[in-house]
Parts: C-alpha cells; sequence; structure tokens
C-alpha cells in the first residue's frame, strides 16, 4: 500500500499545474545561494508566464505544526543543522546515545521531558524515535520539495530518510516520508532495525471556512538486546582481544524488543459564519486513534558465563514460568475525540470551550495467579473530561491558557499557561506554568512477564507536577531557569536479588522531590570562527536518591566557516566536545523497555570529542564526522548507562540534499 501511495504522489508531482499555484517550477540551475534561504531569480520567459511571479521563494516553502505555528523551509548549513544531523533529526543535548544507532537513549537533561495528564502505554525506553502526534508537520510548497537523508551506521547498514511533499492546488497539499535504519553494532546482540513511515494532508477552501490537517504513520522498532557487558574489567583494561567488541560477554545472546505502532489523525475546524469577520465562529473537531503493540523474545533463558574461575549458569531476571522461548506479548489501543466550539475576535483573541473523550485498552491474552493474587489480563477505562482555552496573539504579545479536568470518576486535571513577549527579532521572554494531575502510565499499574517476579497489578496515585519555566533569547545570551515539584512520582528501581540477577519493580515515592535546572548557550562569532557553547546546571532536592540527574551537562563547539570555489562550495568544520559530570545513573531493563534507579554504579566525567567537516554545494550538505576520537586516549571509561559502554572511535558520513522541482 506504501509503495502504491507513494508512486501515486509522484505521479502527481509532475503533474502540478502552474495556473493554479501561480508560480514558476524550478530547474536544476534555480537552487538556493551557498548557505542561505533565498531562491535565485530566474529571468527567462515563456509564454506561459503571464502573470506568474519570476521565482518562489524559500519562504513560500512553509512547514505548519498542528497547533498552527508557522516557519519556512530551512536550506542552509548552520552549527544547529551540525547537532541535528543525527537519527533523531533533532538537536540530542541532554540525551546520551547508546552504543549503537536506533537503540534507546539515557536522559541527562530532566527538563525535557513532557507532561500529559492522560496515561500512556508504558515502554519509554523504546519511544525516542516514535514520533508522537504532536511531532508531525504540514506542509505548503509552491514547487514540489523533495529532501533525502542519508547517513552510515556502526556495522552493516544504513540509514536513511526520503521525504517529498507538493500542492496538487494552491490549498490542498500531500507529504509522504519514511525513515528506515539497519545496524548490526559493534557488540553481540545488538542489531536495531527501524522504520517511520508518515504520510499527511492539509487542505482548506478557498475563503478559509473549512481547513483539516490529518496522517497516518506506521512505526517500528526492532532491537536486539544483550543486557549489558557482564565484565566491565575487560572493557576498561583496553587489552588488544576485547577492542573487538564482539569478544566482550554479555548477558542476553538473543533477547530481542519489537515495538510498532499504527495512528490515524484527523484534526479539522469549521467556520459557522459564511465570511471571515471581526468576530468569528469556529466548530472544531480532533480525532486520534492508535493501536501499539509490545513483544519481548528471549529464547534461552539461562545466560552461561564462561571464565578462567569456571563457568557460571543462571537467570538474569530470576525465575522463569518456561524454561526457553520466552515470548510476551502486551497491546494497547486509544481513540481520543476532541469537541470544541470556539470564538475568535480579532482584538481580544480565541475563546475555546471543548469537551474530551479519552478510552483505552491496555491487555495480555492471559491471566496470571500467583498465590493469592490474580494478575488480570487487561487495563480498560473511559475518561471524559472538560475545559477551556484562551489564545492571543498581537503585536508583540502571544499566549495561551488552558484548563481541563475530568467530569468522569478519575482524578484528572491541567492548567498550562504560556506567556511569550517579542521585543523584536534577537530578543523575548517565553513563561510557562504547569499544574498537572495524571494517571500513571500502563507498565506501573499492569505487567505481565514468563518471568514470575515481573508481574505486578498495582493502584497508585497520581502523579502530581507543579512546573515553572521561563526562557529568554536575547542577543547577547540564550538562559532557561525551569523549576519542577513533583509529589507521588512514580518509578522503577532494582529490587535485592542474587547475584548476577536484575529483579526490578514499579513503586511510588510519597515525599516532594524539587528539581531545578539552569540552562545557557551562546553562539560566539568573530571572523570566520564561531563558538558555540550550551551548559546546564541541574539540581535535586529529595530525601532519597530518586530522581538522580548529573549536575553538569555541557557541550562547545570551535568551528570555522567559509566559502571556496567562487562561492561554489560553503564549508564548515570544528570540533564539538561533550561532557557530563559523574553520577548514578538509570540503568536500562529490556524486560520492561525502561529505565530504572540504582545507587551503585556511577558513570560520567569523561569527555566525548567529535571532530566534523560539513560542505554545501547548491543544496546538498555533506557530513563527515570522526565521532568520539578520543576514546583511546582518555581511557575506556565511557558509559551510556551502568554496563552498557557508550560508542567507540568511529568515522561516519552522509548527506542532506533538497529538490525543488
Amino acid at each position: 500500500v506504501y509503495y502504491l501511495l507513494f508512486m501515486f504522489l509522484c505521479s502527481h508531482a509532475f503533474a502540478q499545474v502552474d495556473t493554479t499555484i501561480k508560480k514558476r517550477k524550478l530547474s536544476s540551475d534555480n537552487m538556493l545561494n551557498i548557505n542561505s534561504d533565498t531562491l535565485r531569480k530566474n529571468n527567462t520567459t515563456s509564454p506561459n508566464d503571464k502573470v506568474y511571479k519570476s521565482v518562489a521563494e524559500i519562504s513560500e516553502y512553509k512547514i505548519i505544526t498542528i497547533e498552527r505555528d508557522t516557519t519556512h523551509y530551512d536550506t542552509s548549513l548552520t552549527i544547529q543543522k551540525e547537532y541535528k544531523y543525527n537519527y533523531l533529526r533533532k538537536d540530542n543535548f541532554g540525551l546520551q546515545q547508546f552504543a549503537n544507532e536506533g537503540q534507546t537513549y539515557n536522559t541527562l537533561d530532566f527538563g525535557i521531558n513532557q507532561f500529559n495528564p492522560y496515561p500512556e502505554i508504558g515502554f519509554s525506553g523504546k519511544h525516542f524515535n516514535f514520533l508522537k502526534a504532536s511531532e508531525i508537520n504540514y506542509y505548503h510548497v509552491p514547487t514540489p520539495l523533495t529532501e533525502l537523508y542519508f547517513k552510515t551506521v556502526m556495522e552493516q547498514g544504513q540509514n536513511l530518510d526520503a521525504f517529498i511533499t507538493l500542492n496538487t492546488s494552491e490549498r490542498l497539499n500531500f507529504s509522504i516520508a519514511y525513515k528506515g535504519l539497519r545496524s548490526l553494532g559493534k557488540y553481540t546482540n545488538q542489531l536495531s532495525s527501524t522504520g517511520n513511515f508518515r504520510f499527511t494532508t492539509s487542505y482548506q477552501t478557498e475563503n478559509k471556512r473549512y481547513q483539516l490537517k490529518a496522517h497516518f504513520t506506521a512505526q517500528d522498532i526492532l532491537n536486539g538486546e544483550n543486557g549489558g557487558i557482564v565484565n566491565i574489567e575487560d572493557f576498561e583494561g583496553g587489552e588488544e582481544d576485547f577492542k573487538d567488541r564482539i569478544r566482550l560477554q554479555v548477558y542476553l545472546n538473543n533477547a530481542e524488543t519489537f515495538l510498532k505502532g499504527n495512528r490515524y489523525f484527523y484534526d479539522h475546524y469549521f467556520r459557522i459564519n459564511k465570511n471571515d469577520s471581526q468576530n468569528n465562529l469556529y466548530l472544531h473537531h480532533q480525532i486520534n486513534y492508535e493501536h501499539k503493540f509490545y513483544n519481548y523474545k528471549q529464547a534461552t533463558v539461562a545466560t552461561t558465563i564462561i571464565s578462567d574461575e569456571g563457568n557460571r549458569v543462571f537467570n538474569r531476571f530470576g525465575d522463569s514460568y518456561v524454561l526457553s522461548n520466552i515470548n510476551d506479548e502486551t497491546r494497547y489501543n486509544r481513540m481520543y475525540n476532541k469537541i470544541g466550539a470556539l470564538y475568535e475576535n480579532k482584538l481580544l483573541g480565541e475563546f475555546q470551550f471543548f469537551i474530551e473523550d479519552f478510552r483505552f485498552n491496555y491487555y495480555y491474552n492471559r491471566a496470571i495467579v500467583q498465590g493469592d493474587q490474580l494478575i488480570p489480563s487487561n487495563l480498560n477505562d473511559e475518561i471524559q473530561s472538560v475545559g477551556g482555552q484562551y489564545t492571543y496573539q498581537k503585536n508583540k504579545w502571544n499566549g495561551k491558557f488552558s484548563y481541563s479536568t475530568s467530569i468522569t470518576d478519575q482524578s484528572l486535571s491541567n492548567l498550562d499557561g504560556k506567556l511569550i513577549f517579542n521585543y523584536n527579532e534577537k530578543n523575548s521572554i517565553d513563561l510557562r506554568y504547569q499544574n498537572l494531575n495524571r494517571l500513571p502510565n500502563h507498565t506501573f499499574s499492569l505487567f505481565q512477564s514468563s518471568y514470575v517476579n515481573y508481574n505486578w497489578v498495582n493502584n497508585f496515585k497520581n502523579e502530581k507536577i507543579n512546573n515553572i519555566e521561563v526562557t529568554a533569547k536575547t542577543q547577547w545570551i540564550d538562559a532557561a531557569l525551569q523549576l519542577t515539584t513533583l509529589n507521588d512520582y512514580l518509578y522503577f528501581s532494582q529490587d535485592e536479588a542474587p547475584q548476577d540477577q536484575l529483579l526490578v519493580t514499579p513503586k511510588q515515592y510519597d515525599q516532594t522531590i524539587n528539581y531545578l535546572s539552569i540552562k545557557a548557550g551562546k553562539d560566539l562569532k568573530f571572523w570566520k570562527l564561531g563558538f558555540d557553547n550550551t551548559v546546564l546546571y541541574q539540581k535535586v532536592d529529595q530525601q532519597n536518591d530518586i530522581l538522580n540527574v548529573p549536575e553538569l551537562t555541557l557541550r562547545s563547539t570551535l568551528y570555522f566557516t567559509g566559502h571556496f570555489f567562487k562561492k561554489a562550495l560553503f564549508l564548515q568544520t570544528g570540533v564539538t566536545v561533550n561532557y557530563f559530570s559523574k553520577y548514578k545513573a538509570n540503568d536500562y531493563n529490556p524486560v520492561i523497555a525502561d529505565f530504572y534507579v540504582q545507587n551503585t554504579q556511577e558513570i560520567g566525567n569523561f569527555p566525548m570529542v567529535d571532530f566534523f567537516i560539513n560542505a554545501k554545494i547548491k543544496t546538498a550538505r555533506i557530513y563527515l564526522k570522526a565521532e568520539h576520537f578520543n576514546a583511546a586516549m582518555t581511557g575506556f571509561n565511557y558509559y551510556s548507562a551502568p554496563n552498557n559502554p557508550y560508542r567507540d572511535f568511529i568515522v561516519r558520513f552522509g548527506m542532506e540534499w533538497n529538490f525543488f522541482l
């Protein structure tokens, strides 16, 4: 179906009618100027030109979010583009990558977490590359636009993201994209194989009375799970034999996790009054249906460790109901409906009142009896909420304030207020306050596994979150302050267990956690040199070590930029240093596909130095990077999580290429 749809859209791309969009199609010679976002004008004419503009401006290639925020397409080569050239396709400062591309990430910056009142499925370690509905963009383009992304991986594979969007008319847009990854990795049982298919459409009538945005996603994430290396001494010793990472013994030789899901999303507005006026009344409806499936497989339950003192045989996750071929499956579907009425006054802003209906079904194919406790086969519920939202945008002020609360038996509420003051293009301040009463994620409440100790049913309290954020962007420095108070915080932590066993269960902290973060950054430029710095300071006030974060996280890049060959080539080259201070980092458990609190092993206090050379030729951006080239120089003590080493020195290259047809 995906391939047929792709061929259908491509056939329409070349049939796009100029008289509808009032733009000339761009030839390969009408590309972007080097390191700029303007298109060179084409002064040639044709018999069909008539009322056409001479060329489509780059500002007309628009990216639109579900919140109706609009930016134009960016084809420049900047230091921010260097930071975003990665598997997630976004700046991953505050995330510590695991050794293989496509694996999970350890969260260094707690402030990047987004809070939602409705429960999620859980398995958060598998969701870093699982695109949410709010992360899907929509487009409006005068001519068909294509982007190709390619990057090499660690071993035997590649990462490719292909995207095309077009307007079949001025008011109807389609886009289709697929990101695929396969990487074997350097360690035993570390294969990553993922896919993200996206299809979007947006439409509005000529008088803008009716507007819609819709998308479909099909995503799957497969990972080999080795559970980390057994003997860190073999890794840290630097012996020549163990520099071939496949020789290091791991806890799991044939375990794998698989997450897949489909989403159908539809959001549309209809204006009641026929003509746009000073006062308008809209009806709004949004529907979001999503299905997810999580699978944990492990062919051999027992782990055998070979050593000079004799072999050790044990079950890493304790006793199991089966002797081999574990195949645990979790299924989940959810339906979200939002219906509202919106009154717009061009002077006062927008007033919206809405009703939300949220239904979920989280289930297994069995029920389990442990002693006198029944572990049920499913969780399901229906939650209805009412709320209101006020949006204001006038001159230098932009604000959005919303509140919703449940009208059914569940205790659920969300107060969220944002206010932005744009003094000018270089200076702005952003304020946000959120007060949240949220339901627990499902893996905290119910979990089933073939491992005896990984079965539970709980009736936890709601988490209560107070969050204040202040962000200032100025011509001198960018800075952000975040203050968060957590009550009834939910987490996983390690329990007492025999040697070599790992037992993890969910818990709720009955005391208050206070979190503070201060983040500052600035890109200093002199001549053709740039010096970009980002520093994050975090502090947690708590009675027990529950929320563990590094106190200091930083990234510094010294780089050079310049034009060469009569400005046909724009070059960017430099060195980036990433660092975080030593702390008791959360560890990863593949059975629950989540991180858990441990307070025995520290990681951190090692630099990660990357050297890069990037170039731009017309609309092609070429990237070459020597990642972590200081690995052997500073010692083998670098980890992403306890027993999970960070990646070794590796040279990778790739490119991003835009085509304007």
